[in-house]
């Protein structure tokens, strides 16, 4: 059984940092994709940041590019995103995700498709 637990959301100035983390059970590190949505309140679900097993695919929402990095450390079934310069328009309910996504042409179609969610944690960032 997959369970997927996000933790080190919180509340958090602009300009601010905050480090998410996200313990996964069930899954199999080297093979299993990870990474996290956002959903801000009236807002669609925007894909955030994934990477695969093996660290070769991976993906980065342009409106986050070079202010989070996503990281994973297989050995401890994790995956983090440190989010740095946060903005209000970063303020969301933050979900970590997996599946088992095999490398290739359609890795970034499937990462959207994930199967796997945690409950959520909340990021709000204050003007």
């Amino acid at each position: 059984q997959v369970q997927l637990v996000e933790s080190g959301g919180g509340s958090v100035q602009a300009g601010g940092s905050l480090r998410l983390s996200c313990t996964a059970s069930g899954v199999t590190p080297s093979t299993w994709t990870m990474g996290w949505f956002r959903q801000a309140p009236g807002k669609g679900r925007e894909t955030v940041s994934f990477l695969s097993g093996s660290g070769t695919s991976s993906y980065t929402a342009d409106s986050v590019m070079g202010r989070f990095t996503i990281s994973r450390d297989n050995a401890k079934n994790m995956v983090y995103l440190q989010m740095d310069r946060l903005k209000p328009e970063d303020t969301a309910v933050y979900y970590c995700a997996a599946d088992e996504i095999p490398e290739g042409s359609t890795w970034y179609q499937r990462v959207r498709q994930s199967r796997y969610w945690g409950h959520g944690t909340q990021v709000t960032v204050s003007p």
